[in-house]
């Protein structure tokens, strides 16, 4: 068996993760990166934890020569798990182009590439932001995919698209799609976990970045939706179980277990939890108060998104298995850990 596997994107916050998880199940990791989210450090940290230095290639996958030259010298890889996108909705609303370009033409010279090469195999990161605002709950894989709200959504939902024109167009390639719902955590040894530049965009490293006073204070958008408590309610999901359904993905085209073509999954815990329950289990956890405000809503937030991960379970033998508190412990140990380490520094 062929266990070689590019990883784009691999020293971002997902990627790496899955990085971790696909050395843990012996495969010969190549990770693709442009570092612009990311640091090089990264690849240190999966060292120590696993005891394997990945290969990396600076990599800007925008530009269709770089790319094909990058992918020609691992064109007996068996797979390509693409991470590389932009991924700030607010960002993306303001430099939509950006968005487009960086996110679209990545993929494109990485099909193109793979596909000249003779690399016939994809995992595709994409989201639930596809679903836009579902007209049913909890969300199934047979819900209609809609425009979403951002053009960074957007750019996933037309990825998939393309996807499923290419899958058609060429009967030997194989993809799967996982569609995330909202990973939060970090890895259990404290070396890796999400840390983005600048202002964070998501809950969870704002929730912890407030406690470690590197913000004076949360914003929570909104209190009055039609929620048990009045905040939005989003479906959490630990970054490692997140990993762990990629290596399941693998395996699925490894053993050519398909149905078809380009197959689509949803990856959450089928359970959702209020922005409130998420700060009250920060709180209990840490030990720490947090200062946050009620202030009014975000354009674009929707009431509830959660998952249905019937299918999932079925057809990878993937279920998460970590609770909120474990996901909010991890990723609070990892900005201590992080922010002690720059503070040595």
């Amino acid at each position: 068996m062929n266990k070689k596997i590019i990883v784009t994107g691999g020293c971002g916050y997902i990627g790496s993760h899955t990085v971790i998880e696909l050395i843990k199940n012996n495969f010969q990791v190549v990770i693709f990166d442009d570092l612009s989210n990311s640091s090089q450090d990264t690849i240190g940290r999966i060292e120590s934890i696993t005891g394997v230095r990945p290969v990396f290639e600076q990599v800007d996958l925008k530009d269709v020569n770089h790319t094909s030259q990058v992918i020609l010298k691992h064109k007996n890889a068996f797979g390509v798990i693409h991470f590389a996108a932009h991924k700030a909705v607010g960002e993306s609303v303001q430099k939509p182009l950006d968005y487009y370009q960086n996110n679209l033409y990545s993929l494109l010279n990485t099909l193109k590439a793979q596909h000249e090469n003779g690399i016939q195999n994809f995992i595709f990161s994409s989201s639930a932001t596809v679903y836009g605002n579902p007209k049913s709950l909890p969300i199934t894989e047979n819900n209609q995919t809609q425009r979403p709200f951002s053009p960074y959504g957007n750019t996933k939902k037309m990825a998939e698209e393309i996807l499923e024109d290419f899958s058609k167009a060429y009967t030997d390639f194989s993809a799967i799609s996982l569609r995330y719902f909202n990973p939060i955590g970090a890895h259990e040894s404290g070396e890796i976990g999400e840390l983005p530049n600048g202002i964070p965009n998501n809950l969870m490293p704002y929730i912890t970045q407030t406690a470690a006073g590197i913000r004076e204070k949360l914003m929570v958008f909104g209190n009055d939706y039609d929620t048990t408590d009045g905040t939005p309610i989003r479906d959490y999901i630990h970054v490692v179980d997140l990993a762990k359904a990629h290596v399941k993905a693998l395996f699925r085209l490894i053993e050519n277990k398909q149905e078809q073509a380009l197959e689509t999954f949803n990856l959450g815990t089928g359970n959702g939890f209020s922005v409130m329950e998420v700060i009250e289990s920060f709180e209990r956890v840490s030990g720490i108060k947090l200062n946050y405000e009620i202030v009014g809503r975000r354009p674009g937030d929707v009431p509830q998104l959660f998952a249905a991960t019937d299918l999932a379970h079925h057809k990878l033998g993937w279920k998460a298995e970590l609770g909120l508190d474990e996901m909010i412990d991890s990723a609070w140990r990892w900005e201590q850990k992080y922010r002690a380490t720059t503070t040595a520094k």
